[in-house]
């Protein structure tokens, strides 16, 4: 009897239909060109298969019967824009002081702006951010890349840094010397403190470590530097075991060298930067992030020839001629968020080619970044992060303020 029923079941389970994992979606995109992330080729097409990109060129549209066809005349596809230096948890300074948004704004609000802001960045074409310091807001920008990850907010991929690091003392809000308020950054020194503080807030999900090579501190004008380079050595050492690479805040040529001989992947800012600071850079395959347009004001600004401009545009110049690698960072957030490509029509007006800063912001922001295996090309097997825009970015810049289309893993978001 056992034997029958044996025999029953097996030739029921035959009978039935085999079961099958759902086919995911295809879509082919149909722009009129398409920049991979180091060119722009006329007449290619985009078939992208759920969440990644399937195929890539003048045939892509082939053996795709039933297949969504978005047709994007007369825009260039590119990948999705990659922001390098990003503070989402602040607003224009325009609007509120960093004083006031780090002293008197609460985290509930600081963060239902940021949740604005992370949609606004994603409507601008930029599908991935590097948020470098949540200038008091803690570790909001963790929770803030959980939220975009798990589908309850729509945004870019974030990389956290959580709360950057600064040496004691060196660092704001101040009040009144009687006072011992909290930094808008997590102070630490030396041995013990410097290792302990990396390695919190690793523990806590920094993807990256930020460090304030420099401040204005101390009782002369300007800025100087802050940590030693052995502090900062030690830094980098304690966060590469883990993994986690290190951006340094800088300004002088002082801290720009600690922070390249220290071990540092990208240089932020770096306004006070030498001929010779750039090509140690070069040497030890440091980025940099020049933040351009970093602050308040508008672009371009009101006087081009101002001497913060002029001082701004021969530092980007001497970093050009070194041949260092620039990694597209805009300081947004300073300024209002969605306006991030300006950053990139600034590097063109400083002397760099259309389709060189586009790369800054795609293929050769992925390479810094380590994601390179996942983003910056319309290639193959790489996420579906890919935003269009009127017109031919690589001969004229502007046309990346004109987004017509945004998709990031496969979704639309924009059309």
């Amino acid at each position: 009897m056992r034997q029958i029923l044996a025999a029953l079941i097996l030739l029921l389970l035959i009978a039935l239909p085999s079961a099958q994992a759902p086919t995911a979606a295809v879509t082919i995109l149909r722009p009129a060109r398409v920049f991979d992330g180091d060119a722009a080729h006329d007449g290619w097409s985009v078939r992208v298969r759920g969440d990644r990109i399937e195929a890539v060129g003048a045939d892509a549209a082939a053996g795709a019967a039933g297949a969504r066809v978005i047709d994007l005349p007369g825009t260039t596809l590119t990948p999705g824009l990659v922001e390098g230096h990003s503070h989402l948890l602040l607003h224009a300074y325009s609007e509120t002081s960093w004083t006031d948004q780090v002293s008197r704004e609460g985290l509930a609000l600081r963060v239902a702006r940021a949740v604005n802001h992370l949609h606004l960045t994603l409507m601008a074409g930029f599908t991935t951010v590097r948020d470098l310091g949540t200038e008091g807001a803690q570790y909001a920008d963790v929770e803030l890349k959980q939220a975009v990850n798990q589908g309850i907010v729509p945004g870019p991929r974030v990389l956290a840094s959580t709360k950057a690091i600064v040496a004691t003392g060196s660092y704001q809000p101040k009040f009144v010397a009687e006072w011992s308020v909290p930094q808008g950054a997590e102070e630490a020194d030396g041995v013990d403190g410097l290792t302990r503080v990396v390695r919190d807030q690793i523990g806590r999900g920094a993807d990256w470590i930020k460090l304030y090579g420099d401040y204005r501190w101390g009782p002369l004008p300007g800025a100087h530097p802050t940590f030693s380079l052995d502090e900062m050595k030690l830094a980098v050492e304690t966060a590469k075991s883990a993994g986690v690479p290190v951006a340094v805040h800088t300004s002088t040529p002082e801290g720009m060298r600690r922070a390249t001989l220290a071990g540092a992947e990208t240089i932020e800012h770096g306004d006070g930067g030498t001929p010779e600071i750039f090509k140690l850079m070069v040497e030890h395959h440091v980025a940099w992030c020049p933040t351009l347009t970093a602050g308040a004001g508008p672009w371009p600004p009101a006087d081009p020839n101002s001497p913060a401009a002029t001082r701004k545009r021969a530092t980007f110049k001497a970093g050009l001629d070194a041949g260092v690698t620039i990694l597209n960072g805009s300081d947004v957030g300073t300024f209002p968020h969605g306006e991030n490509a300006r950053e990139l029509e600034a590097m063109v007006a400083y002397g760099m080619q259309p389709a060189a800063a586009l790369k800054s912001a795609t293929s050769i922001a992925a390479r810094v970044l380590h994601m390179d295996n996942q983003i910056g090309q319309v290639k193959q097997g790489l996420f579906a992060d890919l935003a269009a825009f009127d017109g031919d970015p690589t001969k004229d810049i502007g046309a990346l303020r004109r987004v017509k289309f945004v998709m990031k893993n496969g979704t639309i978001y924009k059309q």
